[in-house]
């Protein structure tokens, strides 16, 4: 049996909830994890017809890219659509899950699935986050370090850009007395003893403290250990906002343009002067993406591509980028091909629909 509780950790697994951002509401938002999962419609919106057409597949589960709620709901009158969505997932016991800035945040999330589908190499995130990642510091008799490392290791810690199982160790001595009830391993209890140790660092994802603090436990010699867990602000380069990338050979402007309008299944592209004569080099964001704009011309972009630029906002181009404004909705529509991906690899034989609805509120004549 396949639990709602299980569907999740899939999703979880991929695009941890630390890693959204602050403003953002993604989660279960209607529904209880521990409810047997009937099967999943996936989404980009969670709107009263994807509820219908839920209901009519028989699935107690939904899928968004977007957050039904992002804040918080004071009665259920009905008064608007977010209500109405609510009450009728509750009526009909639909529970309602939502990945979003986790799932934009995450390298090989919702950009890197237009990346792929614009033939992108070499993609990297655009703006990497901060305040991501933690380092811990403990002390380990000489002999005993390499098994501890192996713990710590097997546990995510010690991974750095293309690099993994990365420490540092020094060598030092420390002290102890052990009290009246301790059970040292070395040394005698009420004597103070010096021993030979390493100062042992590694840095984590700080989702992973948990798991990697119970591994320094469970590998760990002393009955009681000595550790600090330390905040960092460095930039974590496999995760954060947009993603940059170049083609494999250069494309003239127009026939790069023809072809984005394809690949995105677009019938409108909002841009600025064409100021390059082809493209090599692009940024992306999926949804609204304006905010990256100078990320994008830092890094040397020839285009960035995204939706929801307003009307001012196109010039801040200043003639040293191309912006292509393809839609909100355009931009993120392939993101539930994403999460039927992702599933997939967990239930490959369980029932995952994508919702046959167009939910973009967007109409263009």
């Amino acid at each position: 049996m396949v639990s709602i509780s299980d569907v999740i950790g899939a999703i979880e697994a991929f695009a941890p909830p630390p890693y959204q951002e602050s403003y953002d509401n993604a989660g279960l938002i209607v529904g209880q994890k521990s409810d047997a999962c009937t099967g999943v419609l996936l989404c980009l919106d969670s709107t009263e017809a994807v509820v219908d057409e839920a209901i009519a597949l028989g699935c107690n589960l939904i899928v968004a890219h977007h957050p039904i709620v992002f804040s918080g709901l004071k009665s259920f009158t009905g008064r608007n659509y977010i209500e109405r969505v609510i009450i009728k997932a509750i009526k009909n016991d639909i529970a309602i899950y939502a990945a979003h800035t986790n799932l934009d945040n995450v390298q090989e999330g919702v950009n890197q699935k237009i990346a792929e589908r614009l033939g992108l190499e070499n993609t990297k995130v655009l703006r990497p986050k901060k305040g991501m990642l933690r380092k811990l510091c403990t002390y380990v008799p000489l002999e005993h370090q390499p098994k501890l490392l192996e713990g710590l290791f097997a546990a995510g810690a010690g991974y750095i850009g293309n690099y993994s199982e990365c420490s540092f160790s020094m060598p030092g001595t420390g002290t102890f007395k052990g009290e009246a009830d301790s059970n040292p391993v070395s040394g005698q209890k009420g004597i103070r003893h010096a021993e030979d140790e390493f100062r042992v660092e590694v840095i984590f994802p700080k989702d992973r403290e948990a798991q990697v603090l119970k591994a320094m436990r469970e590998h760990h010699i002393y009955e009681e250990v000595a550790y600090e867990v330390i905040a960092l602000e460095n930039s974590w380069q496999e995760l954060g906002s947009g993603l940059i990338g170049t083609l494999e050979q250069p494309v003239e402007t127009d026939i790069f343009l023809k072809t984005l309008k394809q690949q995105m299944q677009t019938s409108c592209i909002r841009h600025t002067e064409k100021v390059k004569t082809e493209i090599r080099t692009i940024a992306l964001c999926g949804g609204a993406g304006s905010f990256l704009l100078e990320d994008a011309i830092r890094a040397g972009a020839d285009i960035f591509i995204t939706g929801d630029f307003k009307y001012h906002q196109f010039f801040d181009a200043d003639g040293k980028i191309i912006i292509a404004d393809i839609g909100h909705y355009e931009s993120e529509q392939f993101t539930i091909v994403l999460l039927e991906e992702i599933l997939q690899k967990k239930f490959p034989n369980f029932a995952l629909h994508l919702t046959k609805l167009n939910t973009n509120p967007v109409k263009y004549t």
